[in-house]
């Protein structure tokens, strides 16, 4: 296995809690509809992290990056949502909920900077094309 990044090593991490949360779910309490959906959020933030390893462009990278951040988002509703329905202890809230948050905060920290490099670019480029056409 190759190391990608701590985002990535995080959300793996917090996936394959989340399929243990899922089974625990559907054999404990026998729910699915909510274990159904808080797998495909949970899950859904490492992957894709992983494909933006693979983006085409800054701009790729970027949108792969946004919305793992809102995977995680709906993730922790989701907890929120299984805690006030007391399907989740508070223990098992509070850690779910940590190891969420932690990776929404490093994700949403990824997004803002290249929100930022993009909008440089873009002044570089406009500043580039005003000089261009003055020739």
């Amino acid at each position: 296995m190759r190391k990608k990044s701590i985002a990535y090593d995080k959300a793996k991490k917090f996936a394959i809690r989340i399929i243990e949360l899922k089974k625990w779910l559907c054999e404990e309490h026998r729910e699915y509809s909510i274990a159904d959906q808080i797998l495909r959020s949970g899950t859904s933030i490492g992957a894709n992290i992983a494909e933006s390893f693979d983006a085409v462009s800054l701009n790729d990278f970027s949108n792969k990056l946004s919305i793992a951040l809102k995977e995680c988002s709906e993730t922790k509703y989701w907890l929120e949502i299984m805690f006030e329905s007391r399907l989740l202890d508070e223990e098992r809230y509070n850690s779910f909920y940590a190891d969420c948050n932690e990776l929404y905060l490093i994700l949403s920290s990824s997004v803002k900077t290249l929100s930022e490099k993009k909008n440089q670019a873009s002044q570089l480029s406009t500043l580039d094309s005003r000089f261009t056409t003055l020739d």
